[in-house]
């Protein structure tokens, strides 16, 4: 296991771990499942061409960053008065790629890293090959945060499942609905171990213990008619 530590110290899993110097940033509001958004009004596929979910991690003190991307497999988007009332899409988790400009070790390899995060380790692909999120609700967005996404101005809660396991979060969104297409554009970070995700995170192998448990997704999503 010590040895699969290694190649986790290059990278957490998905969407991944933001820190700021030596402080992690906070993350966004984590809640139990909630019901859904009714689909209603006029309904927009996701365009999985044009959409995707990147993500981003360090080891604790932000050394060591790893990055890259995810696909999204499919979904859509409700749109009601000019405006986002539901929405879903699923992510294909057997689509992690690492970026290998974000891998500058002589003796790393991403192929390595990816496979670790397929693994049981982290996501287990195999057995959980898809995440998704579901809208819950849209409100309006007055005071966006200083670190929201440029241009931020609804608050998106959804529910997002991962290895089988469903908590719902909420963060600031940009938000943009134009004849026959809408878009979805968020930044926020989540603590993995929520979704039981807790490779790296016992204090007891110093090593494994450097991986940050925070971990941060960048969605982009487009949908037209």
């Amino acid at each position: 296991m010590k040895k699969i530590s290694v190649i986790a110290l290059v990278g957490v899993g998905l969407l991944a771990a933001s820190c700021n110097g030596n402080k992690e940033k906070s993350t966004t509001a984590v809640g139990t499942e909630q019901a859904v958004a009714e689909s209603k009004g006029e309904v927009l596929a996701v365009d999985t061409t044009a959409s995707v979910v990147n993500w981003k991690a360090f080891h604790k003190g932000g050394f060591a960053p790893r990055w890259g991307t995810l696909n999204v497999k499919s979904g859509d988007l409700s749109i009601e008065g000019g405006q986002v009332a539901a929405g879903n899409f699923i992510i294909d988790m057997t689509s992690i790629k690492v970026d290998p400009a974000s891998v500058t070790e002589k003796d790393k390899k991403p192929a390595d890293l990816e496979a670790h995060l397929k693994n049981p380790d982290f996501f287990n692909v195999e057995k959980n090959p898809t995440a998704d999120f579901k809208i819950t609700s849209v409100a309006d967005l007055k005071d966006a945060p200083k670190d929201a996404i440029a241009g931020a101005n609804k608050t998106v809660s959804g529910n997002l499942t991962l290895l089988g396991k469903t908590m719902n979060v909420t963060f600031p969104a940009k938000v943009d609905v134009v004849e026959n297409s809408a878009a979805i554009q968020a930044k926020f970070t989540v603590n993995r171990t929520d979704w039981g995700i807790k490779f790296g995170t016992s204090e007891a192998d110093p090593a494994e213990w450097m991986i940050s448990k925070d971990i941060e997704i960048a969605i982009d999503v487009k949908a037209k008619k």
